[in-house]
């Protein structure tokens, strides 16, 4: 029963969009929109420094690179 109302819900939309012009830009406008809008939260969960997946991932890369910048100072001074 829900399939129904969800094809005529898309029915309608696609009547509009493609009856007037207009209508079509704001479509596209708000798609891009959404999308945009998504990245921006998808980036967030992926770098916010608060998520503990992001501080472990700054901390070894950290780690890595003192280890790296240790082993460079050792064959300096030797």
């Amino acid at each position: 029963m829900t399939y129904y109302a969800w094809f005529i819900v898309f029915a309608v939309v696609a009547y509009f969009i493609a009856t007037d012009d207009s209508i079509a830009t704001a479509f596209y406008y708000v798609t891009r929109l959404i999308k945009n809008k998504y990245s921006i939260f998808q980036w967030w969960v992926l770098n916010n420094p608060k998520m503990p997946w992001v501080r472990y991932s700054m901390h070894r890369r950290s780690m890595k690179m003192a280890e790296e910048l240790m082993k460079e100072f050792e064959e300096k001074n030797k």
